[in-house]
């Protein structure tokens, strides 16, 4: 009997030594379009934090084009890769990254951004966690709106600066969802001046927004909306060269980066007012989670996850960090 006993706590010992080994070979990539930005670098952040948790290797790798990811993928299935996740640079390089990992036998799904078909629709049999971008842009445009109204300002005095990117659905649902609030609430079209941005950083945004301004000096109250908190910031920077300050100006970004903590930590407020801060830790922690527990357990993610914001002040900030 007591031979038996000991036989059978070895098989238990090397069968918790083989699911250990098991956990450590899972190799998870985390893919991102732009790895100097502060939003995936948290990505990054909160994915190796479940890779501590669950004991797994993550291979963190900046995509910024399409060859970059498709050469990324061949790597990491020659790494011994089993799955990865991906916020694409493009969302049109949905179809080649999906027959690439399918070719490569790798599990997959995008995050932020999602994939689109040759037909121009998304890709649904693709596994997402993104952001409901029109909602969050909505979000903005009904905080730019109880703003305005706080301020006792007569909408026919403000001009609204809207920096588009049209190259990513994302950021255009964004910055429409907060512009149909607008018009929804008697908002005049007439002073809506889409600033289209070449790059989608702050540069960009301050370029874009000194073009518009330069064409309309007339105006001397501005709202502003972007995609994302750089496109916000920099045109907040353009208005101040041209003398606008905290009082004549409300700027609304996206995602709560370390950007918007810097002006919040100024002495004197800017015309930066808030941020929806987006919860970064879901789209790094829960994606590499979701993804570890498809290749380990085997259970599948749900096709589509979406998270929401919340707005982030001066007044909140430390709170929401």
């Amino acid at each position: 009997m007591k031979k038996r006993i000991i036989i059978l706590l070895a098989v238990f010992i090397l069968a918790g030594m083989s699911l250990n080994v098991a956990a450590k070979d899972v190799k998870i990539g985390f893919l991102v379009k732009q790895p100097e930005e502060a939003w995936f670098q948290d990505e990054w952040k909160f994915a190796e934090a479940a890779a501590n948790d669950y004991d797994f290797e993550l291979v963190k790798i900046g995509a910024t084009d399409g060859e970059k990811v498709l050469s990324a993928i061949d790597n990491l299935a020659s790494q011994g890769a089993q799955g990865f996740i991906i916020c694409t640079p493009d969302v049109k390089l949905g179809p080649a990254i999906a027959a690439k990992a399918n070719m490569n036998k790798l599990k997959f799904m995008s995050v932020d951004d999602r994939f689109v078909g040759s037909n121009g629709k998304v890709m649904e049999e693709v596994h997402h966690m993104g952001i409901s971008a029109y909602n969050i842009g909505k979000l903005v445009g009904k905080t730019l709106v109880e703003q305005m109204d706080n301020r006792n300002w007569d909408y026919n005095d403000v001009g609204y600066l809207v920096m588009t990117y049209d190259q990513l659905p994302t950021i255009s649902e964004r910055t429409q969802g907060a512009t149909d609030v607008l018009l929804e609430n008697a908002f005049p079209e007439a002073n809506i001046f889409d600033s289209p941005m070449k790059t989608l950083d702050t540069e960009g945004s301050f370029n874009a927004a000194n073009f518009a301004l330069t064409k309309h000096s007339n105006i001397n109250k501005w709202i502003v909306a972007g995609g994302n908190d750089s496109s916000v910031i920099g045109a907040i920077r353009a208005l101040e060269g041209q003398g606008f300050g905290a009082n004549d100006v409300i700027g609304i970004g996206i995602n709560g980066s370390n950007f918007v903590i810097n002006e919040f930590e100024k002495d004197e407020p800017t015309g930066f007012y808030a941020s929806v801060k987006l919860s970064a830790r879901q789209h790094g922690y829960e994606t590499a989670e979701l993804m570890y527990k498809w290749i380990n357990e085997d259970k599948e993610p749900p096709k589509v996850t979406w998270t929401s914001g919340t707005i982030m002040t001066r007044d909140n900030y430390q709170e929401l960090n």
